[in-house]
Order: C-alpha cells, then structure tokens, then sequence
C-alpha cells in the first residue's frame, strides 16, 4: 500500500517538497548541534530541559489522543466514527515519532539512548517511558495496517487484531501518565510535584489532540473528497468542550492551592508565569494569551449554537490548540525550572538552532501523517 504515497498531482509534491526544505534546513542546524554540543541552546545548568523536552510533552499528548476515538468505534461499536479513527490512528503514529525525535535531538550524544534498552533500568521513568512510547507505536503501526489492508481487500479485519486494539486503549493512557511521572517524582522541582499532574495531562490531551483532528478532517474535506460527517466532528467536539473544561479546573485547582496555602515554593512558579518574579517575566505574556485563549475557546464550544457552526468551531479548535500548545508546549516545562531550588531567576530562551530543529522534526512528522493519509485515501478511492 506504501506504493500509493508516491503518486500525487503538483500540489502533493509541493507540500512535500516544502517538508523536506525544512528538514534540510534543521538537520544543517542539528548537525551543527552535534558538533558543538547544546552550547548552542539556551539550556543552562539551571534549565536543563527546554524547548525539545517541551514539545515532547506536548506531542505525547496529542498521541495519546487516538484514543478518544478509538474507543468509541472499537469497545462500543460507535459506527459514525468509522472513517475518523484511522486518521486518529494515522496522527498517533507521526505524533509518536515526532516525540522520540525531540528525545533524540535533545541528547548530547543521542545514539547513548540504545543504552536504555541495552541496559534497562526498571527503577528509571526514562525506561518505562521508551517502552510505553514504542510500544504504543508498534500498536498504532500494526492496527491501522491490518484493518485498512483488510479494507483494501474487502474483507473483515481477523479476529486477533480485536485483544490489540484493546490492549492499546490503555497503553494510550499510560503513555502520557508515565510521562506526568517523569516530573511529578522530581521532589526538587514542587512545581511539577502535584498528584493531579497526570489527570491534568491526560484532560490536556483529550481536548488538544481530538482539537487537532477536527481541523484535519475539515481540511481534507475542503482539499479532496474525504468526508468524515457532520455527526462525528460534533461528537468529538463534546469531547474536546468536556476535556477542556476539566484541564481548566485542574488548574485553578492548582492556582487556588498555591495562593490559599502561600506555600512560596509552589507560589512562585505561578508568579513567575502571571506576573513576574524578581523583575524577570518573559513567559508572562505568553501565559496570559494561554490562559485568554482557553477561555474563549471554551466560551465557544460549551455554548451549542457556536460549537454547531463550523466557522466558530474552527476558531474554537485553533484557539485551544494554541492555549494548550503554550500551556504545555512551553510554560509547562520552563516554569518547572523558574525559580530553580535556590529561588534565584535564570530565565531560558530557546536559540534558532533550537527553533529551526524543531520545525525539522515537526516537519518530519507531517510527512509521515502525509503519507499515511495518502495511502488511507487513496485506499478508499475519494482523493
């Protein structure tokens, strides 16, 4: 089926021309990266994790996301999302590879990860995370190859891949747990160490990654002849207005906790974010558009008469997108090291080598979901 990614008019491979433009720019940068090490970063003795590590967090989520629906399809026979869970699936897959990428890219000497399962360490969140990752990975792979095959073939998919689908319902779940306890367990950074940081990932994801797939499905409705219906994109804009509303409670939960309980160790990562901490604030802005986004973009989905009108549902799903992507994508992460134990303020921004890999890896991962949903269509004739 791989052959049917290889034809496609001007307009195909002009997007993928420009795909492979921008791969070629970051790996130059990368290259320089690897030669120079991460001096090249904003990285510090302070901030050791940044914008990689960010995106990564971020992209797991929108992996995780599949399951929204593919559980509805698969555990309950939910027909209407027939044609919408192997785009999902299709996402998972780029979304997975776009996450070890920014792992890899985020090492000194990135070919010492084969360490990890040369030399497994049960006791590490590092290692059950590259499992939970290319496990689900290798899931996604082997689901959406026998089903859409068995499609292509005109026949029922057999019964053994039912317990795989199955089996990758909570994997989905797991994957994006196993990476809250990555931060959670890090008793020096209390901004991350909270019991509902995994809960706040996982309503973070089901509302940014199902977000994304309603853009995708009314885009490729509007470039071929794919259409999903109007009753699937509804019912997973229910899912998105719920998950999103339970993310925003999670985190006034978190607010009201480190301001009613003036803990100063939680108090001033929230300050630094909203306001500012010793006259440094580069994130505040930032915030602040998250915090004015989500809450707009909820404004829009929780009242019918908007979430309905695919005009306002657009602007709705671009909207949280962009508040979850800075929520998660970059304050997140940064704020976790701003103040650092010792409260001094060493704030990071990440350099244009750090940028341009990151629109590399990016870029790589649409081309893998460009291909895949080349072939999915092109197996369902409606290009």
């Amino acid at each position: 089926m791989i052959e049917h990614a290889l034809k496609g008019d001007k307009r195909y491979w002009s997007w993928v021309a420009t795909l492979l433009a921008v791969m070629g720019i970051g790996f130059f940068f990368y290259l320089r990266q690897y030669n120079e090490g991460l001096t090249v970063t904003g990285l510090s003795r302070d901030v050791s994790w940044g914008f990689y590590i960010a995106q990564f967090t971020f992209m797991v989520g929108v992996a995780a996301s599949a399951v929204m629906v593919v559980l509805p399809y698969y555990l309950h026979n939910f027909k209407e999302f027939g044609k919408i869970t192997i785009l999902g699936e299709f996402v998972a897959i780029g979304s997975v590879v776009v996450c070890m990428t920014f792992i890899f890219v985020d090492m000194g000497q990135p070919f010492r990860i084969i360490n990890v399962f040369l030399y497994p360490s049960p006791q590490s969140m590092m290692f059950w995370d590259a499992v939970a990752l290319s496990g689900y990975l290798v899931l996604n792979f082997v689901i959406s190859h026998i089903t859409l095959g068995a499609e292509r073939k005109g026949i029922a998919p057999p019964k053994w891949i039912k317990p795989v689908i199955i089996l990758s319902i909570p994997w989905a779940v797991s994957i994006h747990t196993v990476t809250a306890f990555l931060y959670a367990g890090l008793a020096a950074r209390p901004f991350w160490m909270t019991a509902i940081l995994a809960p706040r990932f996982l309503a973070s994801a089901f509302s940014a990654g199902p977000a994304l797939l309603i853009l995708v499905c009314l885009l490729l409705r509007k470039l071929t002849k794919f259409n999903v219906g109007k009753e699937p994109i509804q019912k997973v804009a229910i899912i998105v207005t719920y998950a999103l509303a339970i993310n925003i409670f999670f985190v006034l939960m978190e607010v009201f906790t480190a301001v009613y309980a003036n803990m100063p160790e939680h108090l001033s990562h929230f300050q630094y974010l909203f306001v500012g901490l010793h006259g440094h604030g580069n994130l505040v802005p930032w915030m602040w558009t998250s915090t004015v986004f989500g809450l707009v973009a909820l404004g829009l989905l929780i009242v019918p008469k908007t979430r309905r009108n695919e005009t306002t549902l657009v602007m709705a799903c671009i909207l949280l997108f962009i508040s979850l992507w800075i929520d998660k994508g970059l304050c997140l992460i940064i704020a976790g090291f701003v103040p650092n134990p010792l409260h001094y303020v060493v704030e990071y921004v990440p350099t244009l080598p750090e940028l341009a890999i990151s629109a590399a890896v990016y870029a790589m991962g649409l081309l893998v979901v460009t291909g895949l949903y080349k072939v999915a269509l092109s197996v369902r004739k409606q290009l």
